[in-house]
């Protein structure tokens, strides 16, 4: 039933100037469930992801009447939720939502609401609350989710009064995408919910009392950091997830080919620019390549675009880059000089910071420094890569896996890969190019992210291959998202690499605990089997001479599909920088 309209156009034989206008912005009298969900399509959402329940039951009943609007998929677990959520923001560009009931349902989003926070995902979760004059007595379903999610979140806001639900929508959606990306949750009671409101659409925000979302450009620090990348000799640009999120990977390139600047990339950064550009020189980290791990601690210049210096990337800070000086570029002041110091700090969007300093930088070539990224590298494949994309032994392993899976998609899928082994080895030997793109969860490291995920990249995404490669560890913490996967058809592809153990760790036990296997080893259920009872096609490969038929296969399926191959069960990632090492101190055996 369509609500009472209590503001109409003049009456009269003939409409008057601009009564289309005015209709538009014409108070309606409605429940807060029905304005709740008005506001989110007014916001542009037309996808959110959830799970009933008791506390937010009216919103449901209002999502009912706008299924032409905004489409709703039921996901089996809210950490489900969240999670595809995350993917679909990272796959479009755009903001994830996701819906809950209270207690255990709100609870259960918080491990996604840090993994977006720490990733900068730009999301929205909207939660139930029991009814605002029960708050506080311990009413069933109650949590104080507002505590619980406020070190975690961009902001988060309780409503109790439907009145204030456009408003605060319409500023959950602004805050979660401008500036730093970061997770919002609105709490909204049910009696707020139930209650009425005379709606009116509220006009997008765009300005936030003391929030300042895109800083100043400050021409002076640009000018002085073009002049130390002019002086340096030994330069080398570090390639962050802000590059991605500010849409700057042209200006990235343009940037590094005029000042003919190496570059390596974080995690979150692969993809940024193609893994097959001249002047890239691999990924950076505890299992990134020899060559940018080493020369870190050689170099004369560090150029860190939208990347924040994380624990992985430098090692023992105390012994980190000492010889260089330090250009730190990033959107978010507390992540300049955090844990680094910067010799010149650049307050700005990657974008058109990247686009000034392209302006003013000279031109130049570093062909003796390059040559010495291109040694290393002789020395790591010599060591390592041939023997992980070629290896001896009988059983598969992860790496040429990947490197099959790169060479069968030529490097164009979108792959989502979950925690532990198989996301290094993914890291490594997924090589993106032309649109190819590598999704993970990186600060927080969640398994049980990739199944998930790869929902939202799914259905964010459907000029690409989606490939979800997920330990099978991993797998086992949200693989009732089958469920979703086949309901909604998403034409997801899972790649499970299964080796019967918790293989990071066990990893880190053979390495630094005398190889005491101390709960790390699993006994598995037959995925494959688990597929077909959720109706899904699947495949096991064991045999290397079955390797590319079966990826062909996965990869052919109009369906989702669920590959699961067999590899080495003791395999080991390297090159490795041990905990509290110093970069240049990373182990190639």
């Amino acid at each position: 039933m369509e609500p009472e309209i209590t503001a109409v156009r003049t009456t009269g034989e003939v409409p008057s100037p601009g009564w289309e206008r005015d209709l538009i912005h014409a108070t309606h009298t409605m429940s807060g469930a029905e304005a709740l969900v008005r506001s989110l399509v007014q916001g542009g959402v037309r996808l959110v992801f959830g799970y009933p329940g008791g506390a937010i039951m009216p919103v449901y009943d209002a999502l009912f009447d706008h299924g032409h609007e905004i489409r709703h998929v039921l996901v089996r677990h809210e950490q489900g939720s969240i999670h595809a959520a995350e993917g679909y923001a990272r796959a479009s560009g755009g903001t994830g939502v996701c819906i809950a009931t209270s207690g255990p349902g709100a609870t259960n989003l918080l491990t996604g609401i840090a993994d977006a926070q720490m990733d900068s995902t730009p999301v929205v979760c909207i939660t139930g609350q029991v009814a605002s004059s029960v708050l506080g007595s311990d009413a069933f379903q109650e949590t104080n989710v507002m505590s619980v999610s406020a070190p975690l979140t961009k902001w988060n806001h309780q409503i109790t009064d439907p009145e204030e639900i456009p408003a605060v929508i319409s500023k959950a959606l602004y805050l979660a995408r401008s500036g730093r990306p970061g997770p919002v949750l609105i709490d909204i009671t049910k009696d707020a919910q139930i209650g009425t409101l005379a709606y009116r659409p509220h006009e997008e925000e765009h300005e936030v009392r003391g929030y300042e979302p895109r800083p100043t450009l400050d021409e002076e620090r640009v000018e002085a950091a073009c002049r130390l990348i002019d002086r340096s000799r030994r330069p080398l640009v570090l390639v962050g997830q802000g590059v991605l999120l500010s849409g700057a990977q042209k200006e990235l390139g343009q940037f590094v080919e005029k000042a003919g600047l190496p570059f390596a990339c974080t995690l979150l950064g692969l993809g940024a620019v193609t893994s097959e550009h001249p002047l890239y020189v691999g990924l950076l980290g505890m299992h990134g390549n020899y060559g940018p791990n080493i020369k870190t601690n050689e170099c004369d210049l560090l150029i860190a675009v939208g990347m924040r210096f994380d624990d992985r990337v430098t090692g023992d800070l105390a012994r980190y880059a000492r010889q260089a000086r330090v250009i730190h570029l990033d959107i978010d002041a507390a992540e300049i000089g955090k844990n680094v110091p910067a010799d010149v700090e650049i307050l700005a969007d990657a974008r058109e910071a990247l686009g000034a300093m392209t302006t003013r930088v000279r031109s130049a070539s570093h062909t003796a420094w390059l040559a010495e990224f291109t040694a290393c590298h002789a020395i790591e494949r010599e060591r390592v890569i041939e023997n992980d994309l070629n290896p001896a032994s009988p059983e598969l392993r992860m790496s040429e896996v990947m490197g099959r899976l790169c060479s069968r998609t030529e490097g164009r899928a979108l792959v989502i890969a979950d925690v532990g082994q198989h996301q290094m080895a993914a890291a490594r030997y997924y090589r993106c190019r032309d649109g190819g793109a590598f999704i993970t969860s990186g600060g927080l490291g969640t398994m049980g992210f990739a199944l998930p995920g790869a929902m939202g990249v799914g259905l964010a995404r459907r000029d690409r291959p989606v490939v979800a490669v997920i330990g099978d560890g991993g797998f086992q913490m949200t693989l009732q998202e089958l469920g979703t996967i086949v309901k909604e058809q998403i034409p997801v592809k899972i790649m499970i690499l299964n080796n019967g153990y918790l293989g990071m760790v066990r990893q880190w036990q053979e390495l630094f605990f005398r190889g005491r296997y101390s709960q790390t080893e699993l006994s598995n259920p037959d995925f494959v089997a688990i597929a077909a009872a959720y109706g899904m096609k699947g495949r096991r490969v064991s045999e290397r001479a079955e390797l590319d038929a079966s990826i062909d296969e996965m990869l052919s399926s109009a369906s989702p599909f669920l590959l699961d191959v067999i590899v080495e069960r003791e395999e080991n990632v390297f090159p490795m920088v041990p905990s509290g090492a110093s970069c240049s101190e990373i182990r190639l055996e």
